[in-house]
């Protein structure tokens, strides 16, 4: 099975009066390819328009920084992007990833507290391999944690937002991340849409050895709906913590802040079915 996907983001910064020197980062581009999904086309659009530098960076993700000497009252960002996404393929990466301590030990935003210590003792010692100990992960996250909206903020820590048990898909994110690295397990951030959801969506990825030792299985798990993700998610990138991966950020000279607006929307627009 094949579907398709019409991916738009809106970001709009307005300032009482002009800005100086803008580097703002846009991480919003899913890759051209990742396991069984593809990006045919995108384009960003910057209005008024400035210099756009597109690069990789350190953890593989595409970023767009926008640079430019003086902007008057207002600056727009509009990208879009179709992805095609068919089923079946697991995503690999590099086996390096595996080693790589920045996936293997705490960040800043996913240190463990002492309850999240003696939660993944527990976890780790029921037994089983890698993957029956990220199921119980994402199993343990999706029934301690709370959905509430505003409980937390982009800063909050595994730590915090598990010592109120509450939060949004990034702290369910955060917290199966500390629980994982804690264990011995190498996982990875993930922020991408989720078909449904309009905006952004957080996941984690779990990585594990590979047949191929070049290479490196990554299972993804959503604590947030105690589920593995399927066709109706969407990988734009993925890092340390939310940190690593933040959409849209940057910052200008001016003696005040900006008003910031956003729409986001994911819509399914194409869907064939293999002849049997």
């Amino acid at each position: 099975m094949r579907a398709s996907y019409l991916v738009r983001q809106r970001f709009r910064y307005a300032y009482p009066g002009p800005i100086r020197n803008l580097r703002h980062r846009l991480v919003v581009a899913p890759p051209l390819a990742y396991g069984d999904q593809h990006r045919t086309r995108h384009v960003l659009t910057v209005t008024p328009p400035a210099r756009v530098v597109w690069e990789l960076d350190a953890y593989g993700n595409s970023t767009a920084t926008i640079v430019a000497d003086r902007i008057g009252e207002a600056i727009e960002f509009e990208y879009e992007a179709t992805v095609d996404r068919y089923g079946g393929e697991l995503p690999t990466v590099s086996a390096r990833w595996l080693r790589d301590p920045r996936y293997r030990t705490p960040s800043m935003l996913t240190v463990p507290c002492e309850g999240l210590r003696d939660a993944a003792a527990l976890l780790g010692g029921a037994g089983g391999d890698a993957y029956a100990l990220a199921e119980r992960i994402n199993e343990f996250v999706a029934s301690h944690m709370r959905y509430v909206a505003g409980a937390t903020s982009v800063e909050t820590t595994a730590a915090e937002a598990y010592a109120q048990r509450a939060g949004v898909c990034q702290d369910y994110a955060h917290v199966m991340i500390a629980l994982a690295r804690e264990t011995g397990l190498a996982a990875r951030y993930v922020s991408g849409h989720l078909i449904g959801e309009g905006g952004t969506h957080a996941w984690v990825e779990v990585l594990v050895p590979s047949p191929d030792t070049s290479r490196a299985l990554v299972w993804a798990f959503d604590p947030t709906h105690r589920r593995r993700t399927n066709l109706d998610y969407i990988f734009v990138a993925a890092g340390r913590d939310f940190a690593d991966v933040t959409p849209t950020s940057g910052r200008f000279v001016a003696p005040y802040i900006g008003e910031f607006t956003s729409e986001r929307s994911v819509d399914r627009v194409e869907i064939e079915r293999a002849a049997c």
